[in-house]
């Protein structure tokens, strides 16, 4: 099932960032007061980003890697919206880093070595 990253400016200026299976629907819903806790009377929201993710998995991680820029960043992926394939690649790269040190110990512990502290 198809995933949707969006950012979103609130009416105070704030950035936002969300994941939905439908990005108007779920806009609607943050204007309507039902959405998300810190949207509420901060409408309406206008979405500045929207990124389409294969899984939910890969959508979470995506909004996670964007809630943990700078404000200075976040205003920064706005205005440039190919930087989203940069953070794209770098989870790639983390998940492929995180998979060779499972590798890595597995293969340890199979062989009877132990690991040192």
């Amino acid at each position: 099932m198809i995933w949707y990253v969006y950012v979103a400016r609130c009416a105070d200026g704030t950035l936002y960032c969300g994941i939905a299976r439908n990005v108007a629907q779920r806009i609607a819903a943050h204007d309507a007061g039902t959405g998300a806790r810190y949207t509420r009377g901060r409408g309406p929201l206008s979405v500045v980003l929207v990124r389409r993710c294969g899984d939910k998995g890969r959508a979470l991680r995506l909004e996670y890697s964007i809630k943990q820029l700078s404000r200075v960043q976040k205003e920064a992926l706005v205005a440039e919206p190919a930087r989203v394939t940069t953070l794209v690649s770098q989870l790639g790269r983390s998940r492929e880093a995180r998979l060779g040190l499972r590798r890595e110990v597995t293969a340890r512990s199979r062989s009877g070595q132990r690991r040192r502290s």
